[in-house]
């Protein structure tokens, strides 16, 4: 129990720490703003936030269960998986950690798309900020695709949870969303500030949870790998 509680508590920060990195939290903060400007009230602008947070979140919880459950289904990966799962979480995690602290970088994928997609639902009300949140989800770009494959998807299989994690993985990427969407719908204080914000303490807590996956994946590596220990 004890150790399902921190994979849940990793699940949700894995969830947040995605959410506001650069390039998702931009698409969000576009998205909610085309909303906001379509829906015009702020209980409207609220709950189109809730419901593009729940789009986000029903993405990401859909596509692991499927992953996980494909996974499971191979009886010789799900056998692979069970005997070798420590020793393939060491390279996974220094990869994963690596890419967090900007060392390995890839193309910006989902650049732009925000806004575009933004653009094309507006006339969609509150059905438009559900699929929207749906199709954003989807547009991984290489930091949020380190953090839900690498690190989300390898958390699932080590603790056995197919639903559960990926769930509160989902409620991780959606408080951040919903919380700007109360800022526009309320006018609670500049957004620009509020963005600005958020991009310091992210810049912060990426790089802190990159050196901390690092160091677990190399002891990882030293114990189950070369068995160091």
């Amino acid at each position: 129990m004890t150790a399902l509680l921190i994979g849940a508590a990793s699940a949700l920060w894995f969830g947040i720490l995605m959410a506001i990195s650069p390039c998702p939290m931009a698409g969000n903060v576009v998205a909610i703003s085309y909303i906001g400007k379509r829906l015009g009230n702020p209980r409207q602008v609220l709950l189109g936030g809730a419901l593009y947070a729940v789009g986000r979140t029903v993405a990401y919880v859909g596509l692991a269960v499927v992953i996980l459950a494909g996974l499971g289904s191979v009886p010789r990966v799900s056998t692979f998986l069970q005997g070798y799962m420590n020793k393939v979480l060491g390279p996974v995690l220094v990869v994963v950690g690596l890419f967090l602290l900007e060392l390995l970088k890839f193309g910006r994928g989902g650049s732009g798309v925000g806004e575009k997609l933004g653009k094309k639902v507006e006339g969609w009300g509150l059905v438009g900020a559900l699929a929207l949140g749906i199709i954003l989800a989807l547009s991984f770009c290489p930091i949020s695709a380190a953090l839900f494959f690498g690190s989300l998807i390898s958390l699932s299989i080590k603790y056995g949870s197919r639903v559960l994690l990926p769930a509160v993985f989902g409620v991780g990427t959606a408080l951040p969303v919903f919380a700007f969407a109360v800022i526009i719908g309320l006018g609670i204080g500049s957004l620009g500030a509020a963005f600005h914000k958020v991009q310091k303490f992210e810049w912060w807590a990426r790089r802190v949870t990159g050196a901390v996956f690092v160091l677990v994946g190399i002891y990882y590596c030293l114990q189950y790998i070369f068995e160091v220990f």
